[in-house]
Parts: C-alpha cells; structure tokens; sequence
C-alpha cells in the first residue's frame, strides 16, 4: 500500500484547517500520510503536522516560498514527492490550489481529480468522491497509479487523533523560479469565514426581506454565540454579501449546529450544510425538501419562531 503526501495549506504563518480536514479523510483509506510544509519560520507548524496525522512531514523554509509562488511550490512539491515515494497529492481546494494541483498533476504525468469532499480506500486502489451538476450527484472516480486531488475545505471534521512522527528537511532546486512575488492585497472583510462557526443560523427567501436579517435572524445567531448564514436567492437577490452564502456556490459548512430559517432546502444548498452535527428547520411550508436532512423540524412562521427562540436562550442566559 503507497502514501499520501498532504501539501499544507498555510495562511499567516499559520497551517489552516483544511490540511488537518485532509488529513482525516487521508487516514481513513489505510495508507501512509505524510505532509509538506512550505514558507519561512514555520518549523513550528511542521512540528504540529508530524502530531496531528502525518508519519512525517518534509519541511522546506526558504525565502522563495516565503509565500504562495507557482513555480517554487511547483518544483518544491515535485522533490516532496520523490522524497517520500508518494502515490497520491492532496491539495486544498483554495485559490493557490487551483492554480498548483494541475501543474502538478501535469509535471508527474498523475491523475487529476479536483474538488473532492470524501476519500475511500480499499488496498491500493482509492476512491474519490465530487459533486456534480451544481450538486445534484456524486461522482466517484477509483485510481490506483498517481493521483493529485484537491480536497474541499469544511468537507469534514479536522483529524483529531496524534500522530508520533518526525519532521524531515527537504532540499529542492529553486534556482529556476521565473514568478516573483510582489505583494499581497487582502479584500475588505465582509461577513464571516463560516467554515469555522460552530453555531449558524441561515436565513432563506422566506425572511421576506432584507432589513429581516439583522432584525430576526441575527439575534439568534448573536444568542446562541454563533454566526449568521444564508442561502443563495438571498445573496442572488443583493441582500447579503456571498461570504454569507451556504451551499455548494458558497460555502461547505459544518457545524455543530444549523438553524435553517425559511430555507426550502434546494439541492445546492443541502450540499452545503447537511454534514452538520445536528440540523433545526423552521419553515411554514411541510413538504420543504430542508425537513428531510433536519434532525428537528418546526412547520410554524419563523417570525414567532424564532424570536421567541432568541428570548428563551437570553433568558436561559440569566
């Protein structure tokens, strides 16, 4: 049985969630998974790695990969790759991954299969599980050569275990690096990164109207120390920003809790969120196909709903 080799995603010096999310779906097919991690003073992260589910981890600090650059993490990749005799790359499915995972997959003549929320394996041969048709399916694709695969962030639980590997330092030739960075630029934040709210509370077209949501929906977010979400005719209709967006145009979340609040429960939507750990909807028609993934179901106007819901919890609150 071969390895896995998860690239790290980092983010201000930091290893993001996503790696450790795949690190979990690594671990369930039964191969060996080890990491890469790239940048400038991130030994430390290197070290986490080695303890939340990586045999090893390759460590690569050098001011080319200080930060995100093409052809360095393109040739650093390719001798992780060699280095640890890997069969399968796993990649986050973010903006840096786009851009890397099918250079990759090109370079080492792999496999390429992107946007995946689930592995399954059996032997040597590995099964990866995408969404297709806005949603409407999954698609399963089974290798058994080299692969590279970009996982969806928020797909799955992060790993949770403890791993008692090492950290190896890794030499690659960047002498042939032709992009240089400049600089970054970080877009005004608007809304939140739902991805990592323990608590949301989604509002649908059934709020009726714009000024609704931090009338209605917001407070209970706010009461139950959550963040407020909502589904894609409300962001298609201009009322909330698309950070605000649950569903497979928008955001995967999972949560330990997902209030549903006028949602009619659309395909993409469900995508979206049925993954979380336990679901309340609250929608005045009972046929909405939300009723069906929901662990609670309240068929009632959500605007004595859920009020009445944000009072208890302040009251509950003393």
């Amino acid at each position: 049985m071969g390895s896995i080799l998860i690239v790290a995603e980092i983010q201000k010096g930091k290893v993001r969630d996503a790696t450790f999310e795949a690190a979990a779906l690594a671990a369930k097919t039964g191969h060996d998974v080890k990491g890469l991690v790239l940048g400038q003073g991130v030994a430390a992260q290197a070290e986490e790695f080695s303890k939340r589910g990586a045999s090893e981890v390759f460590l690569l600090e050098d001011d080319a990969v200080a930060n995100y650059n093409v052809d360095a993490y393109s040739a650093a990749i390719r001798a992780a790759v060699e280095a640890s005799g890997a069969d399968i790359v796993l990649i986050s499915n973010t903006p840096s991954g786009w851009d890397v995972a099918p250079r990759i997959a090109a370079a080492l003549d792999a496999a390429f299969v992107s946007d995946c929320f689930d592995l399954q394996g059996e032997g040597d041969a590995i099964t990866y599980v995408r969404r297709v048709f806005n949603g409407k399916l999954d698609a399963k694709l089974t290798t058994t050569g080299r692969t590279v695969a970009t996982i969806q962030p928020g797909a799955t639980e992060a790993f949770d275990g403890s791993t008692d590997g090492k950290v190896t330092a890794l030499t690659a030739d960047l002498s042939g690096v032709r992009a240089k960075f400049v600089e970054t630029k970080a877009a005004e934040s608007k809304g939140v990164d739902l991805t990592k709210a323990d608590v949301i509370v989604s509002g649908g077209r059934g709020v009726g109207a714009p000024e609704k949501f931090p009338e209605v929906i917001q407070p209970l977010a706010d009461a139950l120390g959550g963040a407020m979400g909502a589904s894609r005719p409300v962001v298609d209709a201009g009322w909330l920003e698309h950070a605000y967006q649950v569903g497979s145009s928008g955001q995967v979340v999972t949560p330990k809790l997902y209030v549903a609040c006028g949602i009619s429960g659309a395909i993409q939507h469900l995508v979206g969120m049925k993954g979380s750990n336990f679901i309340i909807a609250i929608n005045k028609d009972g046929d909405a196909p939300i009723f069906e993934v929901a662990d609670v179901g309240v068929v009632a106007d959500l605007f004595e709903i859920v009020p009445a819901l944000t009072a208890a919890v302040a009251a509950a609150k003393g």
